[in-house]
């Protein structure tokens, strides 16, 4: 086992759908802790620097515009394999695809609008922790 941390967000359709206790308890629920959480804006800077790899493609001005939408609630997760954990909590990117019982089956809308951004490896929690957190 190994102890990692992880950034994850709550989108703005996570915040303005009333999500964020049930997505905090479901996160304690399975070990994990909050160690820093926020209440926020995205910033046009910050979205374009953490989706940097998708500039050009067709769906990247839509991502900034909806990322940017609304408050968003930030977090770094920590935990024993905290990466896989908040992975496998949160549930196919795709909510046709989650499963009933993970955060994106339950509540997510569409592809786009899927309720839960996660990091996918412990380098890209880094980097996005350093975006949204300095």
């Amino acid at each position: 086992m190994a102890f990692e941390r992880t950034y994850n967000m709550i989108k703005p359709d996570g915040v303005a759908n009333k999500h964020i206790g049930e997505i905090i308890t479901r996160i304690e629920r399975v070990g994990l802790t909050i160690e820093k959480m926020e209440l926020c804006m995205v910033t046009p800077e910050q979205a374009a620097e953490n989706y940097k790899e998708h500039e050009g493609k067709s769906f990247y001005d839509g991502l900034i515009s909806y990322i940017t939408s609304g408050p968003v609630v930030k977090m770094v997760v920590s935990g024993e394999n905290a990466v896989k954990t908040m992975r496998k909590l949160m549930g196919a990117t795709n909510c046709a695809e989650a499963l009933p019982g993970t955060i994106r089956g339950d509540f997510g809308l569409t592809v786009d609008q899927n309720v839960i951004h996660g990091s996918d490896s412990v380098e890209s929690a880094e980097r996005e922790i350093g975006v949204f957190f300095g």
